[in-house]
């Protein structure tokens, strides 16, 4: 892994994947370590976050560190036409690591290319958030107790959903079965249905999202129609609300049935839904502190005991 960077999941192998979890593991255990005792950590975010900003932020406090940075790239030298190659330049001689979401993808790549410091990819455009698979992984673990042979169906947005395609190549290494539910419109890429096929994944397609569909899942990880992806808001308006899940339709689901969302949701899990046992999202984005303490101290080189 080039100069211990996190762009992408495609990054990390099983075995780092496994030992992350382990990390993670530790610091759900115990999260309040000073590991980065001296160490400075630059939050750069040329857009929106709310959930990653934030638990980045807590696990960089938890353990010790310092945030410098910014969560609102008007306020920035950007604005006055500073190109990224001198954002990164000049961060990385006040940082020893930069967190980094950007909305063109390819953004955080190129950021590890000019720097020794290690970049940690929070997001970029339509293409990887390899944190938030580190988490949702970690959540699969902690609720199923395996990784290996689970059935996940990913529901809505599955063109533009960055949480998707890094989940999809995140969980290849341990034999799922997907189910992909999404309008013609919001259909997962076909690089991806490539990717499945080329390592002998099973996956089916649908436009159905039905009890049916539900009561052979055991993840079923819910995701946001992404209004800032469209360039149409006409097609946006017609597919927003395409998929919704009721506490009704969980009925005759398994009892292991876990729901994920990255969130922030918007109207495709009604609230009623926040009050069954199977309903995981807010422990998910807590999670999301302790896989990113493992991604922290294991881009910095840092034994975690």
């Amino acid at each position: 892994m080039k100069n211990k960077s996190l762009v992408s999941i495609t990054d990390y192998s099983k075995e780092d994947i496994i030992r992350i979890l382990d990390l993670a593991k530790k610091f759900d255990e115990n999260p309040n370590r000073r590991l980065l005792e001296g160490k400075v950590c630059a939050t750069l975010f040329f857009e929106p976050s709310t959930r990653t900003r934030l638990s980045f932020e807590t696990a960089v406090n938890r353990l010790g560190g310092r945030i410098i940075g910014f969560s609102d790239a008007s306020t920035t030298s950007s604005t006055k036409g500073e190109t990224l190659k001198d954002t990164i330049a000049m961060v990385c001689n006040y940082a020893d690591m930069i967190i980094m979401r950007h909305h063109l993808e390819g953004a955080a790549r190129y950021a590890s290319e000019l720097t020794s410091t290690p970049i940690i990819n929070a997001g970029d455009g339509a293409n990887q958030h390899p944190t938030q698979t580190m988490l949702d992984i970690y959540s699969i673990m902690k609720t199923q107790g395996k990784l290996d042979n689970l059935n996940i169906t990913i529901v809505g947005d599955l063109k533009y959903g960055r949480t998707v395609h890094s989940l999809i190549i995140g969980m290849s290494h341990f034999n799922p079965t997907f189910r992909f539910v999404a309008p013609d419109e919001l259909k997962l890429p076909e690089q991806y249905k490539l990717f499945c096929e080329k390592r002998n994944i099973k996956y089916e397609e649908t436009a159905d999202f039905s009890p049916e569909i539900i009561n052979k899942t055991d993840i079923l990880y819910m995701t946001r129609v992404q209004r800032e992806r469209f360039t149409d808001l006409m097609e946006y308006e017609k597919v927003k609300n395409v998929y919704i899940l009721r506490k009704d339709m969980l009925e005759n689901s398994r009892e292991n049935l876990r729901i994920l969302h990255p969130l922030p949701r918007v109207n495709e899990i009604q609230q009623d839904v926040d009050d069954s046992p199977k309903a995981y999202y807010f422990e998910q984005a807590k999670n999301g502190v302790f896989a990113r303490q493992a991604v922290i101290c294991d881009a910095l080189g840092i034994n975690v005991e």
